[in-house]
């Protein structure tokens, strides 16, 4: 078949066209998604995988882009150069990649993005003369510069200090692998024998992976055995002897997972002194990210091409936590205002793409309006009431089909409640329970289990409060409810740990909110009721402790993934005091405050 000859796809994908490419003794497996006519965005797989790994990301990107997807030389429907030593160098493989970008994009440059082995070619590629002008930008994730890293190891071996030897270390470890690629014969055998036959099932388990795409596909084991290649014809040479001209000559991303088993996030400590156009991502996530955060990847990439290709600089976080945050998925309930709203906005700040919930249909639009100007590269409003078990239920389809599985989840939606036991009715006690209790179990059970199921990790953050175990004869219902939400939190930060997802309980103690000028005064009439919901505004206003400060201990929290966080002076003061003088708190509970 001659170069750029196209066929039915055989990948899977609806709308797919698949051609094959000549370059330089081999023929390249291209695939093509989306309209020709927009900005081409070229994916490139790692090891041991094939263009399948990509399918996910693809489908989403195809929506805006033309997305091409080739199987590097010797893997998937790509041919094997023979003899196969020398055949995988890193010269070799940017003539494959030129081919293909001159077959699918002759006229304009094109966004490449690269996992694993895809990301070390993309280095290459981004960095040598004869490209300049072919690439418009680079995402990497999950695979360093060769060249980069020769030179990293050689400032550490150079300059050793306890530190830098203990990432020599720690990397080292890390590469156990590399050492096992290289040994003659047996990794071959492997990959076409026990190991290609029970790599789909251990890849499945290690990193959660759901199955479909067609990924791993069928020729895995043959594709394995071809790519230890890759190894054998770079890392020696290039490590020996790095490149010392290796500077990125177009805009690159970065996009590291901070639980990947294979690779240090301390390898990009000086990646600017190469890329001085880089803009920094993080996830918690492990190695395979293109599998199991396929909505997270597609957005970055869409961001940072549409920014590339209208000649701006792609939008950084630039908050206090925008290393941690940017590009999480964040849901908050109770966002139409106070401390819902601000932190919103932190994590907003930090880069966080955010859904706000609240019942306040005008109130959650306005929060994610704002988000989107302060820093959230998106945000979505969606209302609904929280304590509503079927609504809850339809949020969390939603949100996991349209938008991706939530990153960290902050059940803050309350109300508050004041009066005496005797003259709180059963119909009080259900609207404060069904709120403030109920809602915060539906919301930790659906999106809870939704990361639980993906097995990526997360954060859960209930919002309770100082007076979950401050007694007080004035709020038996909201002080029951809250009790109730930090015991919660903590059962489920006992049952969850296990599975890398975090539980905190926030007790804020007085905030400057509204909030007190809507909570209900029972046993008293209307007029009664009004008046002490203006003495309450006013002392809390006069208190003026801001729910921003509020927003930055829930973002600490997860940071540091803390267990209960009580914020104000006044909230710190009475935990000490449960736990050490619980008398001197029932006394203090027997007093009426004036309002």
């Amino acid at each position: 078949m001659s170069e750029g000859e196209e066929m039915e796809a055989s990948v899977g994908w609806t709308g797919a066209r698949e051609r094959r490419v000549r370059a330089d003794g081999v023929e390249l497996c291209v695939a093509e998604l989306g309209d020709p006519d927009q900005p081409t965005v070229l994916l490139v797989h790692g090891y041991p995988d094939s263009k399948e790994v990509w399918s996910e990301v693809a489908a989403r990107l195809a929506e805006r882009f033309h997305v091409v997807l080739y199987d590097v030389r010797g893997h998937g429907g790509s041919t094997a150069p023979r003899p196969l030593r020398g055949g995988f160098t890193l010269e070799k493989l940017t003539d494959d990649f030129l081919a293909v970008v001159n077959a699918v994009s002759p006229e304009r440059p094109v966004h490449l993005v690269g996992h694993d082995w895809g990301s070390v070619q993309g280095w290459e590629f981004v960095t040598v003369k004869r490209t300049e002008g072919r690439i418009a930008s680079f995402t990497s994730m999950s695979g360093p510069s060769l060249d980069h890293l020769g030179h990293w190891i050689k400032r550490r071996t150079k300059f050793p200090t306890p530190r830098r030897l203990g990432q020599l270390l720690d990397q080292g470890v890390r590469s156990w692998y590399i050492y096992a690629l290289h040994t003659p014969g047996l990794p071959e055998f492997a990959w076409r024998g026990p190991l290609g036959k029970r790599w789909p099932r251990m890849i499945q388990r290690a990193e959660k992976l759901s199955p479909g795409g067609g990924y791993p596909s069928r020729s895995l084991p043959e594709d394995a055995a071809h790519g230890v290649w890759l190894y054998r014809d770079n890392v020696r040479p290039r490590l020996a002897a790095p490149r010392d001209d290796a500077y990125a000559h177009a805009p690159v991303q970065l996009i590291t997972p901070l639980e990947d088993a294979f690779l240090s996030e301390r390898l990009y400590d000086e990646l600017e002194q190469w890329a001085p156009r880089l803009v920094r991502r993080t996830l918690p996530a492990k190695h395979w990210i293109p599998r199991t955060r396929p909505h997270q990847l597609a957005s970055w990439i869409t961001e940072f091409v549409t920014a590339t290709e209208g000649g701006r600089p792609a939008p950084t976080a630039t908050g206090k936590y925008a290393d941690r945050f940017g590009g999480q998925l964040v849901l908050v309930t109770g966002a139409a205002g106070g401390i819902g709203r601000a932190t919103a906005f932190a994590f907003a700040e930090a880069g966080a793409r955010v859904i706000a919930v609240d019942r306040d249909t005008e109130g959650a639009a306005r929060t994610a309006e704002l988000s989107r100007l302060i820093g959230a590269p998106e945000a979505w409003a969606e209302t609904v009431d929280v304590s509503d078990e079927q609504a809850m239920e339809r949020l969390a389809e939603k949100v996991a089909t349209e938008y991706g599985v939530v990153d960290v989840l902050v059940n803050n939606a309350g109300i508050g409640l004041s009066g005496s036991f005797l003259d709180t009715t059963p119909e009080d006690w259900r609207k404060v329970l069904d709120v403030n209790l109920w809602g915060v179990i539906h919301g930790c059970r659906l999106f809870g289990r939704q990361m639980a199921e993906r097995g990526q990790g997360g954060h859960i953050v209930n919002t309770a409060s100082a007076a979950a175990y401050l007694p007080s004869r004035t709020l038996p219902a909201y002080s029951t409810s809250k009790a109730a939400v930090l015991m919660l939190s903590e059962c489920l930060r006992a049952e969850l740990s296990g599975q890398g997802i975090g539980v905190s309980a926030i007790c804020p103690g007085i905030i400057n909110t509204t909030i007190t000028s809507t909570a209900r005064f029972v046993g008293v009439d209307a007029a009664e009721e009004k008046r002490r919901q203006r003495n309450a505004a006013r002392l809390y206003g006069l208190r003026n402790y801001p729910p921003e400060k509020v927003a930055d201990a829930v973002l600490r929290a997860v940071v540091r993934n803390q267990a209960v966080v009580p914020v104000t002076p006044e909230a710190r003061g009475g935990r000490l005091l449960s736990r050490f003088t619980p008398k001197a708190l029932r006394a203090l509970a027997r007093l009426e405050p004036r309002l």
